[in-house]
């Protein structure tokens, strides 16, 4: 009787999503698997899967920002206008995030989208409140501020009306050419010394951009929105993230003498991360895309991880341990000097706090007396 081992069974993997598999959630205490019962009935049934839709889930946020103390990255608060991104990258470290709604991190992290309407509103009353100290708050820091539902929702481009008119610093991390629709207010927010924006550029490569982010802006159109928000004069960066051993990781030069020419003026990296169901879905993907070098990359991940497949530690997490790491930041602290490029720091950390003024309140009947 033939197996039914998970290794006969048929892949979930839908046209035009980033994931091949669909973890289940890990707070749940039970799970469903496929099985086969050995007349090849999964096989007809997953044998031509129709693209899976993008589902939209209207959420009711209680509040706006978000903060953090990780001593890692370069800011203290970020908004989220969305839980999920349709891009489908398939590392993004931020599929784990969907179990926390009661979906999978796999193919609902890219096909079922939780949208926040009522950001901008709640992001005023915040930055309103007696005692708010400013300081940059980083834009679709958990997932892309401009992935395509915000070409419809427009929720991105209320919450950068509300931050402009508060004089409030932004600094924004994008896949997407997107980010031009809102070219006017960055324009003016940037001559103010209010806004940055850092696109990823993860690799040069058409075929292995379509497969591992197979929703997001081709690096083409990534570089030469790169060029037309430095000839507007913003300042922009590129951040290579992530950095994956044996993959990717040949490019690093590449892709910053061309972000270079392009007009960034900085320039970060991110070692590959893969914590909780991450892992699991990265080896999928692997597995599925490129076999020849899954053993490689996946040897190579741990060498920079002490071994593990991850390590969470502060000071480590971003950029690895061991002489493999260690070249790449040598390679890349190099690529930065060679081509004029600034520090590590993508995220603006000098832009100007000083200009944040909550706007005048309405006049209380009390001043009529």
């Amino acid at each position: 009787m033939p197996d039914g081992g998970a290794s006969t069974l048929p892949s979930p993997a839908r046209r035009g999503r980033g994931a091949v598999v669909n973890p289940p959630v890990r707070y749940e205490t039970t799970r469903t698997e496929l099985w086969d019962d050995g007349w090849g009935t999964l096989a007809a049934e997953f044998g031509n899967l129709p693209p899976l839709p993008t589902e939209l889930i209207r959420e009711k946020a209680k509040s706006a920002m978000a903060w953090n103390e990780s001593p890692d990255i370069g800011f203290d608060r970020s908004l989220n206008p969305y839980r999920g991104c349709e891009h489908g990258c398939v590392y993004c470290y931020a599929r784990p995030s969907h179990a926390y709604v009661g979906m999978s991190p796999g193919l609902d992290f890219e096909t079922r989208l939780m949208f926040k309407p009522n950001l901008p509103e709640l992001l005023e009353k915040e930055l309103s409140r007696p005692g708010y100290t400013p300081k940059p708050v980083a834009l679709g820091a958990n997932t892309d501020p401009y992935q395509p539902v915000e070409r419809t929702l427009g929720i991105t481009r209320r919450v950068l009306e509300v931050l402009e008119r508060f004089g409030h610093p932004v600094t924004i991390v994008t896949k997407s050419a997107g980010v031009l629709r809102d070219l006017d207010i960055l324009k003016r927010m940037a001559g103010r010394n209010l806004a940055h924006v850092c696109l990823s550029v993860t690799t040069l490569d058409l075929k292995l951009a379509r497969a591992m982010e197979p929703r997001a802006a081709s690096p083409l159109k990534r570089l030469e929105t790169v060029s037309v928000l430095a000839s507007a004069g913003i300042p922009t960066a590129v951040l290579v993230a992530p950095l994956i051993p044996g993959l990717n990781d040949m490019e690093l030069e590449r892709i910053l003498e061309t972000s270079a020419r392009a007009g960034a003026s900085r320039a970060g990296y991110v070692l590959l991360r893969l914590p909780l169901e991450i892992r699991e879905m990265f080896e999928a993907w692997l597995a599925k895309h490129h076999p020849e070098r899954a053993q490689r990359v996946l040897a190579l991940v741990r060498e920079t991880r002490g071994g593990r497949f991850y390590d969470s530690r502060f000071g480590t997490r971003q950029t690895g341990t061991g002489p493999y790491a260690e070249l790449l930041n040598q390679r890349f602290k190099l690529a930065l000097r060679r081509f004029g490029l600034e520090g590590r720091s993508v995220m603006g950390r000098n832009l100007d706090c000083t200009q944040f003024r909550p706007p005048a309140e309405t006049p209380q009947q009390l001043e009529l007396l």
